[in-house]
């Protein structure tokens, strides 16, 4: 196809072929007088005349004598299914259903797993996207025309019916032009090898195998929004990977072209959404290339989905797929096709390059703070193990340890705002005097001097008030985006809530209530009360806004620490310091009024 560039197609290749033939030809003309010369020719033809007709047909067996005729090709015998079969792989944690029609997956159902948009397991296969634009398993070639034809022929199936797993089953097919053959094995794993081959008029071509469509529990726009294709490649090739060696290149939707070749080598790659992925592991990363697949379709909408003021009832998504197979020819690799669950993924050996980690964590992502995340995560699964058996619960109490754990910090930020509210004034004095002098004034250093030793005599650190929360901070993102990822949240139920990983409207009510309440009851450094009064406002309706459609996990992590901070905040106005600011800040209030 003129749209995608053949890897097997190299620069040059046309003119080489030219050449090569202009030279056979000069090498015949050269060596055709001695060729006569030193050849033994063939037998003088009778002195007695014939009839011109039997000089003509006796003319055809000389030249067959001294050129030899090339042999058509053996006709391949034609090996084609009369009707379309079904065969379904089975085991503990899947139920796949093929269809010898393009050899390809028509149900890929997960057991473990419910469909929050149906009454049963979950399907893998995205049903509507699927009929569009291919199947999982279907083969991807660069000639349309050719790929088309490989996914809608009767392929005749080794095994038809039911298999429990562990299980073979082949598919071929045959015609005058085309040889194709599929052969999966399937064990007690989310893990499947799969080996593909299809030689075209004679000359086996590259045919990736492929998962074009995305997946079956992408039901709103936000899903397929979150879907991906990730590959890890050989470390030594990449400068990111070589600060970061388990750096996984993670391309969005808006990086990708359908029909893109990427070149290996390739430990794996595949695609995947939030919380199910489909990874190809290549036998032989060096010759691996991935195609990146990208389509748009549109989907119904559901209520509350639609944007603000629109009454539109579909709306246009893009769909993300990948194949990956040999440049060489014939395809042998394994597949992962399951959740990203990492206790399973840590079990799925991959042969490493240049000693990266040797299974699929990194399709976990947990983004720049992986290094607190993974930790946290572990740390949640094991209160779930061993503790209480809900993750509703086991947020509250690693939330409750986390928040008592930085109290200290959170002591520490606190006495340095109200000490720094103490000196305000103080401050505010010694930058009137020295309002009249420019910043390139060399008596303005002075002021800064008066600062200093004002900030030394009192007690103050003036970065107090910031270094913990630049501690807070990371530990805020790395559970923000640990609960972002964590399979185990999917569909899990808290109280109320039907699912920690899905939008809930009651805690960001109480969030926001929550926060407006830690504002009130915070002293703020330096802070006029009318700005203040302000931020107490602005900054809840702000944060609710943002938690709003975010996972009820996250709101359940943000308002239980705001309601441990309000009890923190509470205990720290009693102190002798905090009384003392609080009356600061009432005595500054009453002298704005009047």
């Amino acid at each position: 196809m003129p749209d995608f560039k053949n890897p097997q197609q190299e620069p040059g290749a046309e003119k080489r072929l030219l050449l090569v033939f202009v030279l056979t030809f000069v090498v015949l003309i050269i060596f055709q007088p001695l060729l006569k010369k030193y050849m033994p020719q063939p037998p003088a033809p009778p002195a007695q005349k014939q009839p011109v007709a039997e000089q003509q047909s006796a003319a055809p067996p000389a030249i067959a004598a001294s050129v030899p005729v090339a042999t058509a090709p053996a006709a391949v015998a034609s090996k084609q299914a009369a009707a379309e079969t079904e065969t379904v792989i089975e085991n503990d944690l899947y139920r796949i259903t093929f269809t010898n029609r393009g050899a390809q997956v028509k149900s890929w159902i997960l057991k473990k797993f419910d469909n929050e948009t149906q009454n049963g397991r979950q399907d893998l296969v995205n049903p509507a996207a699927a009929q569009k634009f291919g199947y999982p398993l279907s083969l991807w070639t660069y000639d349309e025309t050719l790929r088309n034809k490989v996914s809608s022929a009767l392929y005749v199936a080794s095994n038809e019916g039911q298999l429990t797993a562990p299980a073979t089953i082949s598919f071929e097919y045959a015609d005058q032009d085309l040889v194709v053959r599929k052969t999966f094995r399937f064990d007690h794993t989310y893990v499947l090898n799969v080996e593909t081959s299809v030689v075209y008029k004679g000359s086996e071509i590259f045919a990736a195998p492929a998962w074009p469509a995305g997946f079956g529990d992408q039901a709103t726009p936000a899903a397929y929004a979150a879907a991906r294709i990730d590959y890890h490649n050989d470390a030594s090739t990449d400068k990111t990977a070589l600060v970061f060696p388990n750096f996984v290149l993670r391309l969005p939707i808006k990086g990708i072209s359908s029909g893109n070749t990427l070149h290996g080598p390739f430990e794996w790659a595949g695609t995947g959404d939030q919380y199910f992925t489909a990874i190809f592991i290549p036998d032989d990363p060096g010759s691996a290339a991935l195609i990146t697949l990208r389509n748009a379709m549109e989907i119904e909408q559901k209520p509350g989905f639609n944007p603000i003021g629109s009454n539109a009832k579909d709306a246009n998504v893009e769909l993300l797929g990948a194949a990956v197979g040999s440049l060489r020819g014939a395809t042998t690799e394994r597949m992962y096709v399951g959740p990203k669950e990492i206790s399973v993924l840590d079990t799925v050996p991959i042969p490493t390059i240049k000693g990266d980690n040797p299974d699929l964590r990194g399709i976990v992502d947990f983004g720049w703070w992986g290094f607190l995340s993974r930790p946290l995560f572990l740390w949640l699964k094991w209160t779930y193990n061993h503790i209480v058996p809900n993750w509703g619960w086991a947020i509250v109490i690693q939330t409750f340890i986390i928040t008592i754990a930085l109290l200290p910090l959170r002591i520490t930020q606190m006495k340095s705002m109200l000490k720094m509210q103490r000196v305000a004034p103080q401050i505010k004095n010694i930058q009137e005097k020295y309002k009249k002098y420019t910043l390139r004034d060399p008596r303005k250093a002075a002021m800064n001097e008066e600062i200093s030793a004002l900030y030394k005599k009192e007690g103050v650190n003036p970065a107090g008030g910031c270094l913990p929360m630049l501690i807070q901070f990371p530990f805020l993102i790395a559970y923000y985006r640990m609960l972002g990822v964590a399979l185990e949240l999917r569909h899990a139920h808290w109280l109320w809530i039907s699912d920690l990983s899905s939008a809930d409207w009651v805690l960001p009510i109480l969030m926001v209530v929550s926060m407006v309440v830690m504002q009130r009851m915070t002293p703020q450094a330096g802070m006029d009360p009318a700005q203040q009064k302000m931020l107490t406002v602005m900054m809840p309706l702000m944060m609710g806004f943002i938690f709003f459609r975010l996972a009820a996990g996250l709101n359940l992590y943000y308002t239980e620490s705001n309601l441990i901070s309000i009890a923190q905040q509470a205990v720290m106005n009693r102190t002798k310091l905090g009384r003392e600011m609080r009356e600061m800040m009432e005595k500054r209030a009453r002298k704005k009024e009047k």
